[in-house]
């Protein structure tokens, strides 16, 4: 069994931590201390995505992770699926969402600007490939946010959704978020690398 104790470390540093431990070699098991919501969710879906059962359990406000080998045929690093997909010749754009509004002047009508721009997102078809959302882009995918059905029925069409699991623990929004698949910055940073194009808002 392999141990890492990542408690005070902030994203992606954890998970980063994880994938150099089992880049040299996949051991049986491994547990990981974390510190925080966002990392025990980040660490536990990287572990799956690496072929692990996964099992988490809070002590004393920390997080105790545990992963043990499935032996099922797995991508190897993070991100490998994004970069098959990449070479499959399909276009893929990605559309970084740092706020709740759009530009800057009056509050109210930047949010209904962004509202009616994720309302027309669908017209771009399956060249829509993913949305990240960050900073007070998170606050989108919450309960009571009215963008929430918007992007509820994106997802629904195939878009994925990557919210950043550091920024909604910041807002406290962690258990509120509705929507969407709670990441980390290395995903963030190798959907950037993969995608075709990158548009920000």
């Amino acid at each position: 069994m392999k141990e890492l104790d990542c408690r005070g470390l902030s994203c992606p540093l954890p998970v980063m931590q994880l994938r150099d431990l089992l880049a040299q070699g996949k051991p049986a098991s491994v547990t990981m201390l974390v510190d925080n919501e966002a990392a025990k969710e980040n660490v536990s879906r990287f572990l799956i995505h690496q072929g692990y059962q996964v099992t988490a359990a809070e002590i004393h406000g920390d997080f105790k992770v545990v992963g043990t080998n499935a032996d099922t045929a797995c991508e190897i690093m993070s991100g490998q699926e994004l970069t098959a997909a990449a070479a499959s010749g399909s276009k893929k754009i990605l559309m970084m969402i740092t706020s709740d509004r759009i530009g800057h002047g009056d509050d109210e009508l930047g949010t209904k600007l962004l509202l009616n721009f994720l309302k027309t997102l669908k017209e771009m078809g399956p060249d829509l490939w993913r949305m990240v959302f960050v900073n007070n882009g998170v606050k989108l995918t919450v309960e009571q946010a009215e963008s929430l059905p918007v992007l509820q029925e994106l997802a629904a069409a195939g878009v994925s959704l990557l919210v950043c699991g550091a920024c909604l623990n910041h807002f406290q929004l962690l258990d509120k978020k509705q929507v969407g698949e709670t990441s980390n910055m290395l995903d963030i940073v190798t959907s950037l690398q993969v995608a075709d194009s990158v548009i920000n808002i």
